[in-house]
């Protein structure tokens, strides 16, 4: 009588079975990243947190990303020289925030009345030839720029009320280094502090008020709570950060790691894109904190036209910053051409 076992054997699969043994899957080591981003705790949730979300939930196992925020490892003033180092991996910042030694940081940030709205920036970058600035100024000083992206206006958060333009003399205000020199020809004081600590000098008095974001981030981060009115005049539409890499740590990444980081890259960037879309007309229409204020157009034309004067200082700087400026002015004769919705009025 012929037994299963019997059966089996002859027919040549119990002998496999016999010499098969389960492969051992080594367990990679992951490829470790140390990412500090520009923005503190509450802000970071948002704005860079899901990027390292995405790769560490998606990575299966083959890279992990530590994410610390705002001058949690080297002051945000120190960031390049840190990612140049190699001390940190990966940065998410403004050009002007993090001191670039190039070029271009002054055009991060926000470069007074460059951008009108938050998707200004892709288009800048990726349809009017910054990408490839960013891309090619970097490399030059062993950082890969890898993206950019927008994000919220740059309103004004005050415990004095602005009504006019004169109301800006003498406000000591926290802000970007260029949006900070550009103010300062309204009589605009910008203080330099770190960013974790301008909540409390607003109460301490050390401040009148930030010129640093829109009205979002003011309830997010806690200046709603300091403050009492926010001024509808912006002096830019949108914020514009980069996402950069070590040269070198970039280089040494396997393609579909580099892929994946690419992914979550533009998935954060979608989901900022709606939060502050949204975050900025639901807290203008509902917010209880802020009284809105507004200077009249006519009157706020002054500092447009400002501006004007500041793009061309900033032309005659060199070649490249002519050819960004040029590019400002492309655009912008292109959506003043276009109308509503993209200028303001």
């Amino acid at each position: 009588m012929t037994t299963r076992r019997k059966f089996l054997t002859s027919a040549g699969i119990g002998a496999a079975a016999t010499f098969a043994t389960p492969a051992i899957v080594k367990a990679q080591t992951p490829i470790k990243w140390r990412f500090q981003t520009y923005a503190g705790s509450a802000l970071g949730e948002h704005v860079t947190k899901p990027m390292v979300d995405y790769v560490n939930n998606a990575a299966n196992g083959e890279m992990e990303i530590e994410l610390f925020y705002a001058d949690q490892i080297v002051p945000t003033g120190e960031l390049f020289q840190a990612l140049q180092r190699g001390t940190i991996d990966a940065v998410h910042s403004d050009d002007d925030s993090m001191a670039s030694p190039t070029p271009l940081r002054q055009f991060g940030g926000y470069f007074p009345f460059a951008t009108k709205h938050i998707l200004d920036v892709p288009v800048l970058f990726n349809q009017y030839g910054l990408a490839d600035i960013w891309r090619s100024e970097y490399e030059k000083v062993g950082v890969q720029w890898i993206s950019a992206a927008g994000q919220d206006p740059c309103n004004f958060n005050t415990k004095k009320e602005i009504k006019s333009v004169a109301d800006l003399d003498g406000l000591r205000l926290y802000s970007f280094p260029t949006a900070g020199r550009f103010m300062a020809k309204f009589g605009v004081v910008p203080m330099n502090i770190p960013y974790e600590d301008a909540e409390v000098a607003v109460q301490t008095g050390e401040l009148d008020g930030m010129a640093w974001s829109g009205i979002t981030e003011d309830y997010t981060v806690g200046w709603a709570d300091v403050t009492d009115y926010f001024l509808t005049n912006n002096i830019s539409g949108a914020w514009i950060g980069s996402w950069f890499v070590n040269q070198q740590r970039w280089a040494d990444l396997p393609d579909h790691l580099k892929q994946l980081v690419m992914a979550a890259t533009e998935a954060g960037h979608t989901y900022r894109n709606q939060w502050y879309w949204g975050g900025e007309a639901a807290l203008r229409a509902k917010g209880d904190k802020l009284e809105l204020r507004t200077v009249p157009a006519d009157e706020w034309a002054e500092v447009e036209n400002a501006a004007k004067d500041f793009w061309k200082e900033v032309a005659e700087e060199g070649e490249i910053q002519q050819k960004i400026i040029s590019i400002f002015q492309e655009y912008n004769s292109v959506i003043n051409q276009a109308g509503p919705p993209y200028t303001n009025g």
